[in-house]
């Protein structure tokens, strides 16, 4: 490959996974199923805070800036969610090349892994940054990196 010509699969730059525990919440918890997700308990960083109206909280946060990681925890959504992502694209990306999306928190603390239905109370903030390089489509790179998710969740699931 010449030094100008680019890949033609690029892939993610990184991953972050945001949840919130209340003082009415195990933040323990919490901490492991995003450490789960990310595939690294030591990716994970917890910030205690309070509220507005004064009750605990703990921030709780997972980032893998490790391609392959990045790219293994996108595909742990499972190829149904990734589907999902794939046919709702246009709405979840930004001029930065950063998909968007929700997870229900419930669900992924018993391991399951489902779409969050709405942005209520009880989801995980997940933000993927896809790699686009001068001259390539942002939507066909993000559409490519979505579809190698699919094939690598499958592939998980054999």
């Amino acid at each position: 490959m010449k030094h100008h010509e680019q890949p033609l699969f690029v892939g993610l730059h990184h991953i972050t996974w945001r949840a919130t525990a209340s003082a009415l919440t195990n933040h323990e918890v919490v901490v492991e199923a995003l450490g789960w997700l990310i595939g690294d308990p030591e990716a994970v960083e917890i910030e205690r805070g309070t509220s507005y109206h004064g009750g605990e909280l703990w921030m709780v946060t997972s980032h893998s800036k490790k391609k392959s990681l990045a790219m293994k925890s996108l595909a742990m959504l499972g190829a149904e969610n990734l589907q999902e992502l794939h046919d709702t694209l246009e709405h979840r990306f930004d001029e930065d090349h950063v998909l968007y999306l929700r997870l229900n928190l419930d669900d992924l603390i018993s391991s399951n892994i489902n779409l969050a239905e709405s942005r209520g109370t009880g989801t995980v903030k997940g933000q993927a940054k896809i790699e686009v390089y001068p001259g390539q489509d942002a939507l066909e790179q993000a559409r490519s990196t979505l579809q190698d998710a699919i094939e690598a969740a499958r592939k998980m699931n054999e």
